[in-house]
């Protein structure tokens, strides 16, 4: 959950205040010390050690990456205007970033057209789905073990509400993948296919943490089960990755059925600050730990 600050995380709000004062004194002149002593803040190379693996930076620096970042990430121009001004007008920004870069990398991994996975990747976490409190198109479904128990809470919460889920696709291999762009390609051309299926090893599928649900086409949206989970992905961790009238930025046409299992801070942070568009927020973060990498 957002501002859940671990204790060997004690440090985030010195790092928080760091940030914002360095974003406070680039609009105004700083003002004298007062003459009474005061203890030194520490270093902001010290607090934020344990996010960047071991490598120091001085608050500076860090503003200029952060802003860097969101300038460079192909965002809209009025999205990183607006995100620049959240984050020097208070540590929210910042914290929730932070809380968003603890755990599982692949949670917050880019992979899009233009981004593809790691060659020969397979998840070493499979779970084959069974039915319960959700349905399951076929046998041999998968997903990643932390995406199938999210998957078993959400669908529970749904059906307490009337609404039963069916898992239709899951976890596809690069292999099968190879199959599945293959035949679109050949059933309505390259240039059509790309718009409906990526190409082998650019699949959000192979990761594991993606699932497609209902019938896998856009009747979909209109289901009470595509409204229920549109409402309430978030709250279990899951993302929509292509939304409707955002082609040009995610590369696809909508997908109302397709979501993509990224934890539940990574979600609220996508919710609370990009406007629900997962692509915004993994192209940030992508632009932020590339910028932060030695």
């Amino acid at each position: 959950m957002l501002y859940r600050i671990r204790r060997s995380f004690f440090w985030i709000p010195v790092l928080a205040a760091a940030f914002a004062g360095v974003f406070l004194s680039c609009e105004r002149p700083q003002e004298p010390p007062p003459r009474t002593a005061v203890p030194a803040e520490p270093d902001l190379g010290e607090a934020i050690m344990a996010l960047a693996a071991g490598k120091t930076a001085n608050a500076a620096a860090d503003a200029g990456i952060l802003i860097n970042a969101l300038n460079g990430a192909g965002l809209p121009p009025e999205l990183a205007v607006r995100l620049e001004a959240a984050a020097a007008e208070s540590p929210a920004f910042i914290l929730d970033l932070l809380s968003c870069l603890e755990g599982d990398p692949f949670l917050r991994r880019l992979v899009d057209k233009s981004h593809p996975l790691p060659e020969g990747y397979e998840p070493e976490d499979l779970a084959e789905l069974s039915p319960g409190s959700y349905e399951v198109g076929r046998r041999g479904l998968m997903l990643r073990r932390s995406a199938a128990e999210a998957l078993e809470r959400m669908a529970a919460a749904a059906r307490a509400g009337g609404v039963v889920l069916t898992a239709s696709s899951a976890y596809r291999s690069y292999a099968y993948q190879v199959e599945v762009y293959g035949r679109n390609v050949q059933e309505m051309g390259r240039e059509a296919a790309d718009r409906e299926s990526s190409r082998p090893g650019y699949s959000q599928h192979q990761t594991g943490l993606a699932v497609d649900f209902g019938s896998i086409d856009d009747s979909f949206a209109r289901t009470g089960a595509g409204r229920w989970v549109l409402e309430h992905a978030a709250r279990f961790g899951w993302s929509l990755s292509f939304p409707d009238g955002y082609e040009d930025a995610t590369g696809y046409r909508w997908e109302s059925w397709h979501y993509r299992y990224v934890g539940e801070d990574l979600a609220a942070f996508i919710d609370t600050w990009f406007d629900g568009i997962q692509q915004y927020a993994l192209q940030f973060i992508h632009a932020w730990e590339g910028l932060r990498r030695p």
